[in-house]
């Protein structure tokens, strides 16, 4: 793994990045907005502390204006606004820009940075803060219209040992303070060990620091913001307004030996309660599921062959190698789990962007921000649900004259909630706009020729037609629709992820579009059945329960294929006739009832052998065609075994006997027939 310090410092800016971003779009809507402030005012510090360090001169000095004006406002004299704001977003594209210059990317547009710099100059000399680059006691000194004195402070540094590990410079810290003021320091020696003892890579000294400056608390810490989480450090003011004579004040005797003459050790560092956090390429982790999905496909064939040679002597290391396989398994996909607040993240930009590109008034909400997706999957919506917000924007959201004169508020709220349900996540994208005007819908789909138009459509149906491919009703091209390009697209990505999409809607009241969407795509509990010499896996979160189907019921439904469930009629897919399966079924079938969003299916199968480990194995770019089956796994025999695809064999089962002519796409197995 690398440790080049150039892209340790991509990764904490990629991060600081993402937070000044959303710290930037709340910034305006805050009443108090001084925590908002200070964690702007912390990040640029530290991006241009760190790009310093690694020789990202272009991006420190840029840095540097910026937080010289957030010090301002810091400070109370440039005030909070959307203008602000607007800068502050600015800047941070302004950052990535420069980021990528200096990595060998994209030239920076010549004079961008300048232009941006004068605009903070002119916001600061706007509010009275033109000394933009002077410290902020001196700003708020000439507000004052006085002179403001000095005072002294006494500072005791205690760094964490690792300081030098972590990159730490204590020299660089002093350094610095000395710039603040007049200043005179003590290096204590207490702790250094005998020669022999000494590990290089540790810091055995700590400092006392007597400081007088007309700099405030806040300028001090600044100077340790990167070391002040794992080390001790004491700011004390010792006195009032002061104006020493001399540049170097002595340390008292006796204060700085008391302890040492006694023999008393000082008391230890105190460090701050913080979980350590470690930074893999996704690479790594992707490997380490896919060794654990080998392990648990053989820890599966181990079992199957102790039962069948039965050895009673190997069962019990064999459950319990079962146990911790499947609790390694749990930890290894746990590693790859993020919260999906990383992606609704960086919607806020995308909403604030569009809504003034629109002239439209948005807030976006966001709930369940802590749901945690596979990182694969979550790499994976963004897209998605990026059309989804753009559509809610463009075709929903009213213009706010239009909202007033129809007695709603003049701002559109757009939701964006996940939840978990069973073993699924629901991630759901709804507005209070006008609504899906069906009668648009119908004109559109009938000049697309995509049905008769005489069709009776179902209100699902109907709204089914806005995922087809190439279908809008925008009346014009514009930069963030019209092209028939969105909702299909969100529908195959939603497929591909073994996910489901349903949209609900209602005129002058809104639409929702409802994504749920599996936790992993690595390792799934499967419930085994078998057609034939063929065994199938069905998804466990999907099976709700499993019933028989004898000859005679077959009979009393006329061949309709459906089945009675304690009062309702289920229909169900015959597997043997859709995948056209040789032999005689058995006399007694097994129907293994799935939910489908909101209905209930059945599929026939001759038996069900019970619950499966499922590691799944991609099929490969040649069986793409085949869109019935979502992948492949291995048994405890060799034996490869399909994994089905729900939503696709309802689907297809379902294609022959609706109004609606899909998009040809591929090859597909012989579709049975659902009454």
């Amino acid at each position: 793994m690398s440790h080049n310090p150039v892209e340790t410092f991509l990764h904490e800016a990629e991060d600081l990045l993402a937070e000044i971003e959303l710290a930037a779009l709340s910034l305006a809507a805050e009443e108090q907005a001084d925590e908002t402030i200070h964690l702007l005012f912390r990040a640029f510090h530290t991006i241009k502390g760190s790009g310093a360090m690694c020789g990202l001169d272009a991006v420190s000095e840029f840095t540097h204006h910026i937080e010289s004006l957030l010090a301002l406002v810091r400070d109370g004299v440039v005030p909070v606004s959307g203008a602000l704001a607007d800068l502050v977003l600015k800047a941070k594209d302004q950052i990535r820009l420069l980021l990528t210059a200096e990595l060998g990317g994209a030239a920076v547009p010549a004079g961008s940075s300048e232009r941006l710099i004068a605009e903070a100059r002119s916001f600061a000399g706007s509010s009275g803060g033109d000394q933009l680059l002077s410290s902020r006691a001196q700003v708020v000194a000439v507000e004052q219209g006085r002179t403001l004195g000095e005072r002294a402070w006494k500072i005791e540094f205690r760094p964490h040992p690792s300081l030098f590990a972590t990159g730490g410079n204590p020299i660089s810290l002093l350094r610095d303070l000395a710039r603040l003021g007049h200043c005179a320091v003590e290096a204590h020696l207490d702790q250094v060990p005998e020669l022999d003892a000494i590990q290089p890579d540790r810091c055995y000294l700590w400092w006392t620091i007597l400081l007088t400056s007309a700099c405030d608390e806040n300028a001090i810490r600044d100077v340790f913001i990167f070391v002040e989480d794992q080390s001790l450090l004491e700011i004390k003011c010792t006195s009032g307004e002061t104006r020493p004579d001399d540049t170097r004040m002595a340390v008292p005797a006796a204060e700085s030996s008391a302890g040492a003459s006694q023999g008393e050790a000082p008391p230890p560092p105190k460090v701050t309660a913080r979980e350590a956090t470690v930074r893999v390429p996704s690479s790594r982790l992707d490997r380490l599921v896919n060794l654990v999905g080998e392990l648990v496909m053989n820890q599966s064939r181990l079992a199957q062959a102790v039962a069948h040679h039965k050895l009673p002597e190997l069962a019990n290391p064999v459950q319990e190698l079962e146990r911790l396989v499947a609790e390694l398994r749990d930890n290894v996909l746990g590693i790859r789990m993020l919260p999906i607040g990383t992606l609704f993240g960086r919607f806020r930009r995308l909403v604030h962007d569009l809504s003034a590109e629109l002239g439209k008034e948005v807030d976006l909400v966001t709930e369940g921000a802590e749901t945690e997706l596979d990182k694969s999957i979550l790499d994976q919506l963004g897209e998605p649900l990026v059309h989804c917000l753009r559509n809610c924007l463009d075709h929903a959201a009213e213009p706010p004259e239009e909202r007033e004169a129809l007695g709603k508020p003049r701002r559109v709220k757009v939701h964006l909630s996940a939840t978990h349900t069973g073993s699924n996540v629901v991630v759901r994208v709804q507005d209070d706009g006008r609504g899906i005007d069906r009668a648009a819908v119908r004109a559109k789909a009938i000049e697309k020729q995509l049905i008769a138009a005489d069709a009776n459509l179902s209100d699902k149906e109907l709204l089914g037609l806005v995922l087809l491919p190439g279908f809008s009703t925008a009346k014009q091209v514009t930069n963030v629709s019209g092209r028939g390009v969105g909702m299909d697209a969100v529908k195959r990505q939603i497929d591909a992820l073994r996910g489901t999409l349903s949209l609900t809607s209602e005129a002058g009241q809104g639409t929702r579009i409802c994504i749920t969407l599996p936790l992993t795509l690595a390792i799934i509990e499967g419930l085994l059945i078998q057609v034939g010499d063929d065994q199938f896996i069905v998804p466990m979160a999907a099976v709700t329960e499993n019933v028989e189907l004898t000859v005679s019921q077959r009979e009393r439904g006329n061949r309709r294929n459906v089945i009675a469930v304690r009062g309702d009629l289920v229909p169900y897919i015959d597997l043997r006739r859709m995948f056209s399966i040789t032999g005689v079924a058995p006399p007694v079938e097994k129907v293994v009832i799935v939910q489908q969003e909101d209905q209930r299916v059945g599929l026939v199968v001759d038996c069900v052998l019970g619950t499966h480990q499922t590691v799944i194995q991609s099929l490969g770019t040649y069986y793409r065609s085949i869109n019935v089956v979502s992948g492949a796994t291995i048994m405890g025999d060799g034996r490869v075994a399909l994994i089905l695809d729900i939503a696709a064999l309802v689907r297809l089962a379902d294609r022959d006997r609706s109004p609606v002519k899909p998009p040809v796409r591929g090859r597909s197995l012989e579709p049975g027939l659902v009454a």
